[in-house]
């Protein structure tokens, strides 16, 4: 046992003698944060796995704390970041989830779902347990050992990936930390994974703590009025563009800008795109909905883009996919405006800058505009919507699946997904090929629906989010669409659905392999290499029959209930059981591929994926010529 360092109180100021970790949960049991007055509480839960670095001292402490501080048991690290993501998201930012683990490979564990909570913008702390402060041995079990530097651990590599970062090497450290960890979570411009480390002694080790430490706290969620001046430039840029252009990112439905972006979309008509985290912004029916934007977006999208001459971001980050990897917005006069809470994303492609709350900044600009009294010329209106009405057709001949006993495509299980929900349910997606289908594809029916996470696009999110989102939802139906490759990536919260009776909806899709990557492959001259799950061929290729692998039963064998699809008519029949149920259920089905029927429209712009300068095979030789021909096309706007 370590000595306790609690100095000498000479003043009547009242304190409480709990552990470093006793006090940590209590702290975080009476955070809240504060918007458009209402209240949200910031912490609610703590999900844990534990072992030697957090079990007598954040394990002991939840005990304590008993319904203070709810616990949810989780099977894998890295997912249940991911769930306290998909908890956030769906929450509105306005509250997250805790994650505990043990030192060494537990914490290690953390980094990837670090990593896509902080480029995603969204809240999670996490707390993983560090090796001894006082060295009582050196080293100790998991401690990495760093010749340069003593002060270094494994904990160490989630310093990039966190937001706010700090190790807590005294109890008295925790008062200062504790607080900055909650104001990045609860700042709209900083948010993302905040993590402080615990070393094992420190946690278990008690102190005198201020009884004012645990008082309820109220963290404001600011919304940031723009500049007046900045303000000005907008109004003058949008009032002289002939052909603007939105293109709503996360940062809509982050604000709660939903509605205030429909009412300005629909009295100046200014048509409206969407990033993959801004899809949704607009209803599917909205006049001045035209679909995805970017190298996953749809046609009408993308051709306004390319004669836009302003281009209004709302929320954006400007991913390569969202501008064609620097090609997408042609017109030589093309300018931008950002409206963005962040001054460093409001800045980018030398936009002109309206740094604030997105909702805000709409009615500021709207006000400013003389109540939404400017609209565009009706005959750019009638070209957007003749576009867009196009591209509907294009969406109908892909979802359409005429004959009950043939094998459904991709496209086919979204059009059958499409034919059942409504507004209430949210599908959740990340990586694979179904990202670019259902950014294309997809016809939201309301602002939380589509869940499609592609900042990170993280392989084996989907299930575990799910979980999040249903927690925050429970009234909902969720859905996580994944592929084969994304299912045995990360399957393993399926065990945690059915211990808790979440009634998530799991659809797997089984194309035998990373059929995205091998599109892209194929496209960059590599042949779909190392792509699919195949047996071997004598020569050595994978290419030979499919593997054996039956996912339907391993996803049976972790307790859920499975209906396995082999057609249309079964899948349509599937689908509606499993949205009905009150537990966890998948539904299996095997995809045909869409050479033999009409499948999604190809992609509608380019994406940057640099292909070999010198070849020996034709097929890379080939794919190297387009590439040169569509990097001629690359500028950047300055």
């Amino acid at each position: 046992m370590t000595t306790p360092r609690t100095p000498a109180r000479t003043g009547a100021q009242p304190t409480r003698r709990l552990t470093t970790a006793q006090a940590l949960i209590a702290f975080l049991a009476r955070q809240y944060t504060e918007r458009d007055g209402r209240r949200h509480r910031l912490i609610d839960a703590t999900w844990g796995i534990f072992g030697h670095g957090n079990v007598a001292g954040i394990g002991q402490a939840l005990v304590e704390a008993g319904p203070a501080m709810p616990y949810l048991q989780g099977r894998s690290e890295q997912a249940m970041v991911h769930a306290a993501v998909g908890y956030a998201r769906q929450s509105g930012r306005l509250s997250a989830h805790a994650v505990t683990t043990s030192i060494g490979p537990g914490a290690t564990n953390l980094v990837t779902g670090a990593a896509l909570a902080t480029v995603n913008h969204l809240p999670v702390l996490l707390l993983p347990g560090d090796t001894f402060a006082t060295r009582p041995a050196d080293p100790v079990l998991q401690q990495l050992e760093v010749p340069h530097a003593g002060d270094v651990s494994v904990n160490d590599c989630l310093r990039p990936v966190s937001r706010y970062f700090d190790r807590i090497t005294r109890p008295e450290a925790l008062i200062p930390a504790a607080l900055q960890a909650m104001r990045t979570l609860a700042d709209p411009a900083d948010t993302g994974a905040v993590t402080l480390a615990l070393p094992q002694d420190v946690q278990a080790e008690a102190y005198d703590w201020p009884a004012e430490f645990f008082a309820t706290r109220v963290w404001n969620v600011r919304r940031p009025a723009p500049d007046r001046a900045e303000l000005e430039q907008a109004v003058r840029a949008v009032r002289t563009a002939r052909r603007p252009l939105i293109v709503a990112g996360g940062g809509v439905h982050h604000s709660g800008a939903e509605e205030t972006l429909a009412a300005f979309a629909a009295a100046t008509r200014i048509p409206v795109t969407s990033t993959q985290a801004g899809k949704g912004s607009l209803r599917h029916d909205h006049p001045a909905d035209v679909g995805g934007i970017g190298h996953t977006g749809t046609a009408t999208a993308d051709a306004l883009a390319r004669e836009a001459d302003l281009v209004i971001g709302v929320g954006t980050r400007y991913t390569d996919f969202t501008t064609a990897s620097g090609t997408l917005f042609a017109d030589p006069s093309v300018r931008f405006l950002n409206i963005n809470i962040t001054g460093f994303d409001a800045h980018k492609l030398a936009a002109l800058p309206l740094v604030a709350d997105a909702r805000t900044a709409i009615e500021a600009l709207c006000e400013a505009l003389g109540a939404c009294g400017h609209r565009v010329d009706p005959a750019y209106e009638s070209e957007y919507t003749d576009a867009k009405d196009r591209w509907e057709q294009r969406v109908d001949a892909a979802f359409a699946a005429g004959d009950p006993d043939a094998r459904p495509t991709q496209a086919q299980v979204l059009g059958l997904l499409d034919e059942l929900v409504t507004e209430d349910d949210i599908l959740i997606n990340a990586a694979g090929s179904l990202p670019g289908d259902l950014h294309k594809l997809w016809r939201a029916r309301s602002p939380r629906q589509y869940h499609v996470e592609y900042g990170y696009s993280c392989m084996g999110y989907e299930i575990p989010a799910a979980l999040g989102v249903q927690l925050a939802a429970p009234d909902r139906p969720v859905w996580a669409l994944v592929g084969d490759g994304t299912y045995l990536m990360n399957p393993t919260e399926i065990v945690t659905a059915v211990q808790e009776g979440l009634p998530v909806k799991l659809v797997i899709l089984q194309n035998h392999g990373y059929a995205s990557i091998g599109g892209l492959s194929e496209s960059v001259g590599a042949e779909r290499f190392g792509t699919a799950y195949r047996h071997r061929t004598a020569e050595g290729a994978f290419t030979g029959t499919p593997l054996p692998v039956d996912l339907a039963a391993n996803a049976a064998s972790l307790g859920m209930r499975v209906l396995r699809a082999g057609s249309v008519g079964e899948l349509r029949r599937a689908l509606a059981e499993a949205r009905g149920a009150d537990r966890p259920t998948c539904v299996y089905v095997e995809t045909e591929t869409a050479d033999t029927v009409s499948g999604p429209p190809p992609a509608q712009a380019w994406w940057d994926v640099p292909v070999a300068e010198t070849a020996t095979r034709p097929s890379a030789v080939e794919a190297r010529k387009e590439y040169d021909r569509q990097i001629a096309a690359r500028r950047r706007h300055l």
